[in-house]
């Protein structure tokens, strides 16, 4: 199959190689005389060139994810780590992606740069993907002339974030998921299996156990606003998730709870201080004044109620405080890194000891998941054993007690 590094329109051809064997596949081209063109070049003969239908839905692919840019900086440092010129790595990297979106995305960066401008005003252009970070980073690097070193440092860094990510989202999926299976199969039990019982109790002629007939006035309720319970619920949860997106009071209250839940707030809390030593030593290291780092640090936090406390670190390093003094007077950070500080801010070398902190916390992390994990194993068997069983003894206690009297 031929390729280009030139990104344009996709067209399939077909046609003969140099030995004159049938041969067929994809190019890349703006145009279909230049995809003519290009593969005469490489010695093939065209009989064929037309354009590839984009597909009816999702013509786009799959949408970029914080992983992909992860990958994408990890395999540019390598390219450039290897002496590969800047425009042509990202023309190797360009051709090794799958997904269209990416594949597009790194096509215009690689445009502007081959132009003249500079990486990190370029990534600066893509917002949605290259947070003020990674272009602060991005930049420091190019005005030391240690952009290889930069983007290895970021990759690294988008790497231990996105690999924090992936513990936490472990954490709550599972039960989240056993949960919704747990509601369903109840609400299939209460709205189609619990009304067949309640018809052949109708001929019993006696008075049903109060179990029972509990069970079946939720299921005559469940039969009949089933539809208002599930736009409920959808309703529900839209309202939550756009009121933590707008209104600062209620994002800030629903951390807070995050942080005082049993088990699951220790989780969060330890993710938080392993993100914000992580990013604050990528950015120190990196040479970014320590104000700067801060408020980058302040971003990436991921808890408001975090987030809120670094702004206040860095006014009070602002005023001349030490970095120990405004950490501890927040009262929100453990002992291990207000030392691990104080040590660093000593010995001159604060970007090591931030970094020691991250690695602890994130095994830390990686632990308590784990132990959460078979945690809850049992006790969602309990809570599922308890919603479909005590249906099931619901519906068969009527029997029971005609068995016994019989």
């Amino acid at each position: 199959m031929a390729t280009s590094a030139v990104r344009g329109n996709v067209f399939l051809w077909s046609g003969t190689d140099k030995a004159g064997r049938p041969s067929k596949g994809e190019i890349h081209a703006t145009t279909q005389a230049m995809a003519k063109a290009q593969l005469r070049q490489q010695g093939i003969k065209p009989k064929s060139v037309r354009k590839k239908a984009k597909p009816l839905f999702g013509g786009q692919g799959k949408p970029i994810k914080p992983a992909d840019i992860a990958i994408f900086t990890r395999q540019l440092a390598t390219m450039l780590k290897a002496g590969v010129p800047l425009v042509q790595s990202f023309e190797i990297v360009e051709d090794g992606l799958e997904k269209p979106r990416m594949r597009e995305l790194v096509s215009n960066i690689r445009n502007d740069v081959a132009s003249g401008t500079g990486l990190a005003p370029t990534l600066a252009k893509h917002p949605r993907h290259f947070d003020d970070l990674y272009c602060s980073l991005i930049g420091s690097g190019e005005d030391s002339g240690t952009l290889e070193v930069m983007l290895d440092r970021v990759a690294t860094y988008k790497e231990k974030t996105e690999q924090l990510k992936r513990k936490i989202k472990k954490a709550m999926t599972y039960p989240m998921a056993v949960i919704a299976v747990a509601l369903i199969v109840t609400g299939i039990l209460l709205i189609k299996v619990v009304p067949v019982f309640a018809n052949t109790f109708q001929s019993f002629g006696s008075e049903l156990p109060a179990f029972t007939r509990m069970v079946m006035n939720i299921s005559e309720f469940a039969q009949e606003w089933w539809y208002i319970i599930l736009i409920a619920l959808v309703v529900a949860a839209y309202t939550i998730r756009e009121a933590k997106l707008r209104s600062v009071g209620f994002s800030e209250w629903i951390d807070r709870m995050a942080l005082r839940m049993p088990v699951v707030g220790t989780i969060v809390h330890d993710a938080v201080i392993a993100r914000f030593s992580r990013t604050l030593a990528t950015t120190f290291a990196a040479g970014v004044p320590l104000v700067d780092a801060l408020n980058s640090t302040a971003g990436a936090a991921g808890n408001s109620v975090y987030a809120k406390a670094i702004r206040r670190i860095r006014d009070d390093v602002t005023t001349g405080a030490s970095l120990y003094n405004a950490i501890r007077s927040t009262g929100l950070f453990p002992n291990m890194l207000l030392q691990m500080v104080s040590i660093g801010e000593e010995s001159g070398a604060l970007d090591e000891m931030l970094d020691k902190v991250a690695t602890h916390y994130e095994e830390a992390v990686d632990n308590a998941v784990d132990s959460l994990s078979s945690l809850l194993e049992p006790l969602i068997m309990s809570i599922l054993g308890v919603l479909v069983g005590g249906l099931m003894i619901a519906m068969y206690l009527p029997i029971f007690m005609l068995g016994s009297v019989i």
